[in-house]
């Protein structure tokens, strides 16, 4: 990458143009996160200029991002992906959802626009300086997050995107958000309602998969950004999962929730799987004979993680996951040795291709305190995902159909397709996931068709 990027400037500065390396790039290699993948570049060239002389380095694809933003998108064989935009001076507007953008000269003026002075840095990359107008580099040594220059509140009024992009950056990085700035976040926080639910949601996804989750969410909670996120999450704060208050520190549902986001694999649908998995129990508790309980909170849960969602603009196939693993945790999580084969089947065809986040929410799941109890129930979860795995070999070999299907049960009663048919294949099937019926044992799956059809009078 940073060849091409050497290569990309000595071109540039031979057509008397500028060009640094910016932002976070700049920022992973004062922290040695190790090379990106990615790397963005300013300069003070206007796009045109950007695609023409960034052809000798033969990108296999050039794209112009967004013209009003100046941004020329460079893709190379080797999946190295390198952004340039032109220097930038913005003018804004309140009342706007988005910051309005003016092409700059300057790269002081484009660096003093930025978020937040880890990422108000720049470095040559023929000599490796860095320039460094608002001590950057100091808040990196001492992991702080502050914006650039003296007034915060300007800055986020600039782009109030910026409150929750200050957040995210302390989850990722685990630093310190400074005081003035975050007195300015909490005072802002309702600025976040012009932001589109769009760039929320990509944020927030940063955020769930960053080193420290808990972290950001706990930031987002305390600054006031959530209720205007998602005020549900507010909700769980308080509710004890215990009847006496003595245990209330411990038993919290918003503590468990924060530790099971924690718990879960990095990855985007087990961190929203974690977050939302116990969304409704503040809507469904109750306490009966001194028991706290939250009856039927995985339904309701997996309604109210789809409306979340919906809200956010994730796509069906998502919300669809989400939902349906916040619907069966607590199957999952009632599991016992002694479940039928059948039991786990109907379990594993349920999560269908969810099975894997399904399992890894089961084992996020356990947060006790206790030693002896987290020993059991991890136990529990590598039974029930050692049994799952057997089960999935097995049919492989053998699939779990039913030996009759629907053409050969009309042939067989001489009818035509209608409501009787379907009860008749979920119960030929049925069999056949309990064990109690071959897969192939057509025979006796004409019996047993005749005699449910006779017996259930269809």
């Amino acid at each position: 990458m940073l060849d091409i990027i050497i290569r990309l400037a000595q071109d540039f500065r031979a057509q008397h143009k500028q060009l640094y390396m910016v932002g976070g790039t700049v920022r992973d290699v004062l922290l040695q996160r190790g090379e990106s993948a990615d790397a963005d570049l300013a300069t003070d060239a206007l796009p045109e200029e950007i695609k023409r002389l960034v052809a000798p380095t033969r990108p296999s694809a050039v794209v112009l991002v967004g013209e009003r933003f100046g941004t020329v998108r460079l893709i190379y064989e080797s999946n190295n992906i390198i952004e340039i935009t032109t220097f930038r001076s913005e003018r804004y507007n309140p009342e706007s959802r988005k910051p309005e953008v003016c092409f700059g000269t300057d790269l002081a003026e484009d660096l003093q626009r930025r978020d937040f002075t880890i990422n108000a840095l720049a470095r040559d990359p023929l000599n490796g300086s860095i320039i460094d107008l608002f001590a950057g580099r100091q808040d990196l040594e001492e992991h702080i997050i502050r914006a650039v220059g003296n007034e915060p509140d300007k800055r986020f009024d600039e782009d109030p995107l910026r409150l929750l992009r200050a957040i995210r950056f302390a989850a990722q990085l685990d630093f310190e958000i400074e005081s003035s700035t975050w007195q300015s976040i909490k005072r802002q926080a309702n600025k976040l309602q012009k932001i589109s639910r769009e760039r929320i949601r990509d944020e927030m996804n940063k955020l769930l998969v960053s080193a420290h989750p808990a972290k950001g969410l706990d930031l987002l909670v305390e600054a006031g950004l959530m209720e205007y996120i998602m005020p549900e999450v507010m909700e769980l704060r308080g509710v004890s999962q215990q009847p006496t208050p003595r245990a209330a520190s411990s038993k919290d549902v918003y503590a468990h929730v924060l530790r099971v986001v924690e718990r879960t694999q990095p990855k985007l649908k087990n961190r929203w799987c974690g977050l939302l998995h116990d969304i409704a129990k503040p809507r469904t508790k109750s306490v009966e004979d001194h028991k706290v309980h939250f009856f039927g909170h995985e339904d309701v849960g997996a309604h109210m993680a789809r409306d979340i969602l919906k809200r956010l603009h994730f796509d069906r196939e998502f919300i669809d996951s989400v939902s349906r693993v916040v619907r069966l945790h607590m199957r999952a999580n009632a599991y016992t040795i002694d479940w039928t084969d059948g039991a786990v089947r109907r379990l594993m065809l349920d999560a269908d291709h969810d099975l894997p986040t399904l399992l890894d929410l089961s084992s996020a799941d356990i947060t006790s305190y206790r030693v002896d109890k987290v020993a059991r129930a991890t136990a529990r979860v590598a039974e029930l995902t050692e049994r799952c795995q057997r089960l999935r070999e097995e049919a492989e070999r053998v699939p779990i159909k039913s030996p009759l299907d629907g053409n050969e049960l009309m042939q067989l009663f001489e009818r035509g397709p209608g409501p009787w048919l379907r009860p008749l294949k979920e119960y030929l099937l049925s069999l056949v996931i309990d064990g109690a019926l071959a897969s192939d044992d057509k025979e006796r799956a004409v019996s047993l068709a005749k005699e449910f059809v006779e017996r259930e009078k269809l």
